[in-house]
């Protein structure tokens, strides 16, 4: 479980927007925010940088 979609409403970004930014198709967004996909390390840290997060909180972290 990750919280890609949670991060990414918090900054009001479509997948579109967020795709666009990170250099992905927006297929790609909406496959890692369902768990259908595994990002690669350099993929997850520039998912961490456009969504103002670090990688622990995105992905690992449990949510309170």
């Amino acid at each position: 479980m990750n919280r890609v979609k949670e991060y990414r409403k918090k900054q009001k970004l479509s997948q579109f927007a967020l795709a666009q930014e990170i250099g992905v198709a927006r297929q790609t967004i909406n496959l890692i925010e369902n768990d259908k996909y595994n990002p690669s390390l350099d993929l997850c840290r520039k998912l961490a940088l456009a969504l103002r997060t670090d990688l622990n909180s995105l992905f690992w972290e449990e949510s309170e």
